[in-house]
């Protein structure tokens, strides 16, 4: 939650982080900036946190109650407006939740939080690109061989699923200078902005990777390597140790060159990429 300069408590807030942790292909997106993180605030253990799992769920209840009470009262104001679409987010309204992070960019005039905001938004396009089968998709190889298995192929990339979500994290990265907010939560956007970025463009890469094993052929094999080749080029240009990227350049750089094979789940040979030699 962000606090406008009206008010006197300041609430910071912090990401959390999942991971899609399948082999060569894990990821690790970073989530909404969640509401209310006090200051001193004891850790509660995983046991107490089940405990209270519903009375949570109703304090963010009464959260967005009382940012919509917060809205009515003062309707201009764009904090209050962003501190609804992160509580709504968390509750998993995501449509509701961009409705108001998108009235909250409207009323920023002087983007002292449009970083914030770009940033909520491109984690919403981000969850999304993650709920479909590219969060289960299961890789057996990024190498010269692959073993097929049916259902769990990305057979199609729609390019606007990453590029949605890059342009908005980018515009996040060019609204840090301006973003008005306390030490912690610059120190948090500065550092998590390129991180997503990196991290979109790395799983662009892999489900790029995937579609070209898949077990149809298709005549764009070679060109989605090459793509995936340029995209994790710019993961490691954010983040030079990124030791998924690293393996999938090489592996990546060695299937243009000796060819691929693709094995159905029979263990026959399906489909076979002449390399460059």
């Amino acid at each position: 939650m962000i606090m406008s300069e009206d008010e006197k408590e300041p609430e910071s807030d912090s990401l959390k982080e999942e991971s899609n942790s399948e082999d060569v292909a894990n990821v690790e997106p970073v989530e909404n900036v969640p509401s209310q993180l006090e200051a001193g605030e004891p850790e509660d253990s995983v046991e107490e946190f089940d405990e209270e799992e519903e009375e949570v769920e109703f304090d963010l209840e009464a959260q967005i109650e009382e940012f919509r009470h917060q809205i009515e009262e003062d309707p201009d104001n764009c904090v209050h407006h962003y501190n609804l679409g992160e509580a709504l987010a968390e509750l998993g309204q995501l449509e509701e939740a961009q409705e108001a992070f998108e009235q909250a960019l409207l009323l920023d005039e002087n983007q002292a939080f449009s970083a914030i905001i770009h940033f909520g938004i491109g984690n919403l396009y981000y969850h999304q690109l993650m709920s479909g089968i590219q969060s289960t998709v299961v890789k057996s190889s990024v190498g010269l061989h692959s073993q097929h298995r049916a259902g769990n192929t990305i057979s199609s990339v729609n390019d606007d699923d990453y590029s949605i979500p890059l342009r908005e994290f980018e515009a996040a990265m060019q609204d840090i200078p301006s973003l008005q907010a306390d030490e912690e939560i610059m120190e948090y956007i500065s550092q998590n902005v390129p991180q997503q970025i990196a991290t979109v463009y790395y799983k662009w890469a892999s489900d790029l990777f995937d579609k070209a094993r898949q077990i149809d052929n298709y005549g764009d094999e070679v060109k989605d390597i090459k793509q995936g080749l340029r995209h994790l080029k710019k993961t490691i240009g954010i983040d030079p140790n990124h030791s998924q990227a690293n393996l999938m350049v090489k592996y990546g750089k060695k299937m243009l060159q000796e060819g691929f094979s693709i094995y159905d789940e029979y263990g026959f040979v399906a489909k076979e990429i002449q390399g460059t030699g």
